[in-house]
């Protein structure tokens, strides 16, 4: 899983594209792509994207929210 700790700071926007298959965090330019397996169904998806993110993050799962995107691959989540 990547290292995303640098990036850990108040006020952050990713932009995010997120597909199936394994779990895994990947840097791709200023696009982070999010490999979920949880399937895309009331919410799922979502928390496992958030769960990865925070963990690739070093920051509590509590701190990151998804601000556009809740139903569509491609997403902006903020870290408070």
């Amino acid at each position: 899983m990547t290292d995303l700790r640098h990036l850990a700071r108040s006020g952050l926007l990713l932009t995010l594209r997120v597909t199936p298959r394994r779990n895994a965090v990947e840097a791709e330019g200023d696009l982070l792509r999010i490999r979920v397996t949880a399937p895309p169904e009331d919410g799922k998806a979502n928390r496992a994207v958030l769960k990865l993110l925070a963990r690739a993050l070093r920051v509590a799962r509590s701190r990151l929210t998804v601000n556009r995107g809740d139903t569509a691959r491609d997403k902006l989540v903020k870290l408070d």
